[in-house]
Protein backbone atom coordinates (compact mmCIF):
# COMPACT_ATOMS: atom_id res chain seq x y z
CA UNK A 1 0.00 0.00 0.00
CA UNK A 2 1.32 3.21 -0.71
CA UNK A 3 1.87 5.86 1.76
CA UNK A 4 0.76 9.80 2.08
CA UNK A 5 2.50 11.73 4.67
CA UNK A 6 0.14 14.69 6.12
CA UNK A 7 3.15 17.37 7.30
CA UNK A 8 1.28 17.94 10.50
CA UNK A 9 1.61 16.97 14.37
CA UNK A 10 -1.96 18.67 14.92
CA UNK A 11 -4.22 16.23 16.11
CA UNK A 12 -7.51 18.06 15.54
CA UNK A 13 -5.78 18.54 11.47
CA UNK A 14 -4.99 15.31 11.06
CA UNK A 15 -8.07 13.81 12.43
CA UNK A 16 -9.90 15.94 9.95
CA UNK A 17 -7.74 15.08 7.22
CA UNK A 18 -7.74 11.21 7.71
CA UNK A 19 -11.66 11.51 7.70
CA UNK A 20 -11.58 13.83 4.53
CA UNK A 21 -9.34 10.88 2.75
CA UNK A 22 -10.90 8.08 4.14
CA UNK A 23 -12.10 7.21 0.31
CA UNK A 24 -8.46 6.74 -0.45
CA UNK A 25 -6.43 3.05 -0.50
CA UNK A 26 -3.38 5.00 0.90
CA UNK A 27 -2.23 4.24 4.37
CA UNK A 28 -2.35 7.83 5.65
CA UNK A 29 -0.40 8.63 8.08
CA UNK A 30 0.74 12.34 10.27
CA UNK A 31 4.54 13.40 10.51
CA UNK A 32 4.89 11.53 13.87
CA UNK A 33 3.20 8.42 12.67
CA UNK A 34 5.99 8.29 9.87
CA UNK A 35 8.67 8.99 12.36
CA UNK A 36 9.57 12.67 11.31
CA UNK A 37 10.00 15.03 14.37
CA UNK A 38 11.75 17.69 12.62
CA UNK A 39 10.75 21.30 13.12
CA UNK A 40 10.14 23.04 10.13
CA UNK A 41 10.58 26.56 9.75
CA UNK A 42 7.44 27.69 8.18
CA UNK A 43 9.43 31.32 6.67
CA UNK A 44 6.78 31.58 3.70
CA UNK A 45 5.20 34.45 3.25
CA UNK A 46 1.57 33.04 1.85
CA UNK A 47 0.01 30.10 2.99
CA UNK A 48 0.98 28.50 -0.65
CA UNK A 49 4.69 28.97 0.24
CA UNK A 50 4.27 27.44 3.76
CA UNK A 51 2.20 25.14 2.54
CA UNK A 52 4.71 23.63 -0.09
CA UNK A 53 8.06 24.63 2.15
CA UNK A 54 6.65 21.66 4.69
CA UNK A 55 5.73 19.43 1.98
CA UNK A 56 8.59 19.67 0.26
CA UNK A 57 10.71 19.11 3.56
CA UNK A 58 9.18 15.40 3.86
CA UNK A 59 9.20 14.41 0.60
CA UNK A 60 12.61 15.07 0.03
CA UNK A 61 13.52 12.61 3.48
CA UNK A 62 11.15 10.39 2.56
CA UNK A 63 10.69 10.35 -1.40
CA UNK A 64 6.31 9.32 -0.31
CA UNK A 65 3.71 11.44 -1.51
CA UNK A 66 3.15 14.51 0.74
CA UNK A 67 0.71 16.69 1.61
CA UNK A 68 0.70 19.96 4.04
CA UNK A 69 -1.19 22.54 4.58
CA UNK A 70 -1.44 26.47 5.87
CA UNK A 71 -4.38 27.35 7.29
CA UNK A 72 -5.65 30.84 9.14
CA UNK A 73 -8.23 33.27 9.87
CA UNK A 74 -8.07 36.82 8.15
CA UNK A 75 -10.15 39.10 10.66
CA UNK A 76 -11.33 41.89 8.50
CA UNK A 77 -11.58 44.65 11.25
CA UNK A 78 -7.94 43.77 12.45
CA UNK A 79 -6.36 44.15 8.53
CA UNK A 80 -6.39 40.41 7.62
CA UNK A 81 -4.39 39.70 10.92
CA UNK A 82 -3.79 36.65 12.01
CA UNK A 83 -3.72 35.36 8.85
CA UNK A 84 -0.17 33.23 8.16
CA UNK A 85 0.48 34.00 11.79
CA UNK A 86 -2.38 32.10 13.09
CA UNK A 87 -0.87 29.71 14.89
CA UNK A 88 1.73 31.84 16.49
CA UNK A 89 -0.61 34.62 17.10
CA UNK A 90 -0.19 35.86 20.95
CA UNK A 91 2.48 33.73 21.21
CA UNK A 92 2.10 30.65 23.29
CA UNK A 93 -0.94 31.34 24.83
CA UNK A 94 -3.71 28.53 24.80
CA UNK A 95 -6.46 29.35 22.02
CA UNK A 96 -9.45 29.82 24.68
CA UNK A 97 -7.20 32.63 25.72
CA UNK A 98 -6.25 33.99 22.49
CA UNK A 99 -10.57 33.98 21.78
CA UNK A 100 -11.34 35.60 24.47
CA UNK A 101 -8.56 38.16 23.45
CA UNK A 102 -9.69 38.76 20.02
CA UNK A 103 -13.17 39.29 21.11
CA UNK A 104 -11.97 42.06 23.21
CA UNK A 105 -9.93 43.53 20.21
CA UNK A 106 -13.11 43.66 18.05
CA UNK A 107 -15.55 45.16 21.00
CA UNK A 108 -15.95 48.51 19.39
CA UNK A 109 -16.96 46.78 16.03
CA UNK A 110 -20.09 46.84 14.63
CA UNK A 111 -22.03 43.95 13.09
CA UNK A 112 -20.88 44.49 9.37
CA UNK A 113 -17.74 45.42 10.44
CA UNK A 114 -17.02 41.73 12.46
CA UNK A 115 -16.19 40.01 8.78
CA UNK A 116 -13.77 37.22 8.72
CA UNK A 117 -12.62 34.37 6.51
CA UNK A 118 -10.83 30.98 7.27
CA UNK A 119 -8.15 30.08 4.29
CA UNK A 120 -7.00 26.68 3.38
CA UNK A 121 -3.90 26.25 1.06
CA UNK A 122 -2.95 23.04 0.73
CA UNK A 123 -0.07 21.78 -1.46
CA UNK A 124 0.52 17.97 -2.57
CA UNK A 125 4.08 17.00 -3.42
CA UNK A 126 4.98 13.78 -5.28
CA UNK A 127 8.50 12.98 -7.22
CA UNK A 128 6.49 13.94 -10.18
CA UNK A 129 4.76 16.92 -9.41
CA UNK A 130 4.25 19.94 -7.08
CA UNK A 131 0.03 21.39 -6.72
CA UNK A 132 -1.83 23.69 -4.73
CA UNK A 133 -5.37 23.91 -3.69
CA UNK A 134 -7.13 26.61 -1.91
CA UNK A 135 -10.51 26.50 0.22
CA UNK A 136 -12.22 29.56 1.56
CA UNK A 137 -14.87 29.67 4.41
CA UNK A 138 -16.55 33.30 4.82
CA UNK A 139 -18.12 34.25 8.23
CA UNK A 140 -17.94 36.39 11.05
CA UNK A 141 -16.18 36.70 14.49
CA UNK A 142 -18.94 35.60 17.38
CA UNK A 143 -19.31 37.88 20.08
CA UNK A 144 -17.94 35.04 22.47
CA UNK A 145 -16.57 31.63 21.93
CA UNK A 146 -19.28 29.16 21.87
CA UNK A 147 -18.92 25.65 21.30
CA UNK A 148 -16.40 22.58 21.87
CA UNK A 149 -16.42 20.79 18.67
CA UNK A 150 -13.22 21.46 16.68
CA UNK A 151 -10.10 23.43 17.42
CA UNK A 152 -8.23 26.84 17.44
CA UNK A 153 -10.52 29.86 16.36
CA UNK A 154 -13.63 27.45 15.59
CA UNK A 155 -15.38 28.91 18.79
CA UNK A 156 -15.32 32.13 17.50
CA UNK A 157 -15.53 32.04 14.09
CA UNK A 158 -19.67 32.27 13.17
CA UNK A 159 -21.43 30.98 10.04
CA UNK A 160 -24.11 33.12 9.53
CA UNK A 161 -26.00 30.04 7.47
CA UNK A 162 -25.97 27.81 9.82
CA UNK A 163 -26.01 30.36 12.86
CA UNK A 164 -23.51 28.99 14.87
CA UNK A 165 -19.59 29.25 15.39
CA UNK A 166 -18.08 26.06 13.83
CA UNK A 167 -17.24 24.60 17.01
CA UNK A 168 -21.09 24.27 17.21
CA UNK A 169 -21.01 22.47 14.16
CA UNK A 170 -20.92 18.26 13.63
CA UNK A 171 -18.21 17.18 12.09
CA UNK A 172 -20.15 15.92 9.17
CA UNK A 173 -20.92 19.33 7.80
CA UNK A 174 -17.93 21.34 9.54
CA UNK A 175 -16.10 19.00 6.55
CA UNK A 176 -18.41 19.99 4.50
CA UNK A 177 -18.03 23.46 4.47
CA UNK A 178 -14.63 23.97 5.84
CA UNK A 179 -12.37 25.82 4.22
CA UNK A 180 -9.91 22.69 4.78
CA UNK A 181 -12.63 20.68 3.68
CA UNK A 182 -12.79 22.54 0.49
CA UNK A 183 -9.27 22.61 -0.49
CA UNK A 184 -8.75 18.93 0.27
CA UNK A 185 -11.26 17.71 -1.45
CA UNK A 186 -9.70 19.19 -4.62
CA UNK A 187 -6.21 17.36 -3.42
CA UNK A 188 -8.44 14.23 -2.68
CA UNK A 189 -9.93 14.31 -6.78
CA UNK A 190 -6.00 14.50 -7.25
CA UNK A 191 -4.53 11.71 -5.17
CA UNK A 192 -7.21 9.77 -6.45
CA UNK A 193 -5.89 9.78 -9.79
CA UNK A 194 -2.19 8.24 -8.44
CA UNK A 195 -4.29 5.23 -6.79
CA UNK A 196 -2.89 3.25 -9.72
CA UNK A 197 -0.16 5.08 -11.10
Amino acid sequence: MKRVIVATTNEGKIKEIKDLLSGCSFEVLSSYEAGIFDKIDENGRTFAENALIKARYIHKLTGDIVIADDSGLEIDFLNGEPGIYSSRFMGDLPYSVRNERIVDLLENAKDEERTARFRCTAALVTSSAEKVYEGILEGKIALKPQGNNGFGYDPIFYVPEYCKTLAQLDNLTKNKISHRGKAFRLLAEDLKKLESV
